[in-house]
């Protein structure tokens, strides 16, 4: 095994991992600059605690969760915690029509940037980097069941949020409630 933390270590687990990494950044931030930042602040830590990396094959949800903790910790600097109700948010949403419309990237880091960190994370980590119920119940230190009720919730916030106006005519038709896709 190579040297804790050597040039050769850190530069493979760049090669392996940075696209990954920038995207979740990107998701968690909102802004390309927040972005690199996070990104390569998460792999400086990597380096400096690389001997606290129990078993090197599990170095991509390390490195997520060493990100995730410098984007908390940044936020927390910052004294900016936007919050927005998601009461009234169906849990269990309705059948939608197909099919759904094609949605701007644009609005959608918009409507992400708005979700509530704890939200947005299990979005992001499952619908942008493929983990499963278990890791982000492993990565964000939470029951299975409060990370499949935050990605209901999240998705459902998302798809009222983000719904042309169209489908928010279907939604008003008699018989269905405001919230009622």
């Amino acid at each position: 095994m190579e040297l804790a933390g050597s040039r050769t270590t850190v530069a493979r687990l760049v090669d392996e991992h940075y696209a990954a990494l920038y995207r979740y950044a990107y998701r968690l931030s909102g802004r390309a600059a927040d972005a690199d930042d996070l990104t390569q602040e998460a792999f400086c830590k990597a380096q400096a605690c690389w001997s606290q990396l129990r078993d090197p094959h599990r170095a991509k949800p390390w490195l997520f969760r060493i990100l995730r903790n410098a984007f908390l910790h940044k936020r927390r600097a910052e004294q900016n915690h936007p919050c927005i109700s998601l009461e009234g948010v169906d849990e269990v949403p309705g059948k939608l029509p197909e099919p759904l419309p094609p949605v701007d990237p644009h609005e959608l880091q918009e409507a992400l940037n708005e979700l509530p960190e704890v939200f947005r994370t299990p979005i992001i980590l499952y619908y942008f980097e493929d983990f499963s119920y278990r890791d982000i119940a492993e990565h964000m230190d939470l029951p299975l069941g409060t990370v499949m009720s935050r990605l209901a919730r999240a998705k459902a916030y998302l798809r009222n949020r983000l719904l042309s106006q169209e489908f928010e005519a279907l939604a008003d038709r008699p018989g269905r409630g405001r919230h009622g896709l």
